[in-house]
């Protein structure tokens, strides 16, 4: 016993931490192990003992790691898609706070959908001209998308009937552009050149393709007007109940604090959401005043912001528009 070597009742030496009677009881690690070192006592001497618990404890480790990071990975897919989603869309205003509401926008990362007509602004041509080109130019390369709002803001007044079973067309006014204020009777054809005339601008000054939705101003249409607009390519899109976010109120009787808190209250998942680039008749602006807590409080409410692009109620409609148009054009 002076050698200080521990004996066995057989008079054997232990088993090394390296035996198979301490590897994982089974799996591609403990094979992996078994098979770069044969099973029984240890091979004499610390220093090889350790080696070879060295070289098991690494082999595990190089087994169990595409496992655990694959948990990981995971777990961030899961929360990436469990956020509640909400679709924030902004139609064109006076524009004088736009690059306002753009900041915010990029600050957050969030992107939105734009429903565009050629309005008066404060400052600049109208909102299509080419004062705002370079502002919405920026905004393409920030990925928003773009969509019409009718290229002269003309609200759907009413349907008239046509004569002896011819199709029916549609009383409109104009509230932009030379023919402001007016009424007139529409085909159906030129209420879709209308809406086609906004679409068309927004490409060339963006160089990106609008989506094939338009937002009729007010949101005032009727069955047939959808009808119309839906046979030329165009899908309309409202917004939910609790998605209108009162930029457009007189701000005497409805404060931004009050909008905000309402909105913070009443949006659910899947709801779109309507404000303004301005609003000329509000006296105390609405954005960037709520939009900016209106962003962040839905965010910490676990609410996450998508385009219009990947609303399941318009994603089929904007694909199968972009497939007939590639078989049209070869593209």
């Amino acid at each position: 016993m002076a050698s200080g070597r521990l004996i066995t009742p057989r008079g054997r030496p232990p088993r090394s931490l390296t035996s198979c009677s301490f590897l994982p009881p089974g799996g591609a690690a403990a094979l992996a192990v078994r098979r770069s070192r044969p099973c029984g006592p240890g091979l004499g001497g610390g220093g090889v003992s350790s080696v070879w618990m060295l070289v098991a404890i690494f082999v595990i480790a190089i087994y169990a790691s595409p496992s655990s990071a694959q948990t990981s990975l995971d777990a961030n897919n899961t929360a990436a898609t469990a956020c509640k989603p909400v679709y924030l869309t902004l139609d064109t205003g006076h524009m004088a706070v736009a690059p306002l509401m753009a900041d915010v926008l990029r600050r957050h990362q969030v992107r939105v959908t734009f429903f565009a007509a050629n309005e008066r602004t404060q400052t600049g041509d109208g909102s299509l001209g080419t004062h705002w080109a370079g502002w919405w130019k920026a905004r393409a390369s920030e990925g928003h998308e773009f969509a019409s709002h009718t290229f002269d803001h003309a609200y759907w007044r009413a349907d008239v009937p046509g004569a002896s079973g011819a199709a029916t067309q549609f009383k409109v006014r104009p509230s932009a552009g030379p023919a402001e204020g007016r009424e007139f009777t529409w085909t159906a054809r030129q209420y879709c050149e209308e809406v086609g005339r906004a679409s068309a601008r927004l490409q060339d000054i963006t160089g990106k393709k609008p989506l094939p939705l338009f937002r009729a101003p007010g949101g005032k249409t009727s069955p047939q007007l959808l009808a119309a607009a839906s046979a030329c390519g165009y899908a309309h899109v409202g917004w939910s109940p609790a998605g209108f976010l009162g930029d457009e109120l007189p701000s005497d009787n409805h404060p931004n604090d009050a909008l905000l808190g309402k909105a913070l209250r009443s949006i659910r998942s899947g709801d779109i959401l309507v404000a303004h680039l301005g609003i000329w008749s509000r006296k105390e602006p609405w954005a960037p005043a709520v939009l900016e807590p209106l962003i962040t409080g839905l965010q910490a409410r676990g609410f996450c912001f998508k385009t219009l692009r990947e609303h399941p109620q318009y994603q089929g409609w904007i694909e199968a528009r972009a497939g007939l148009f590639s078989k049209q054009t070869g593209k």
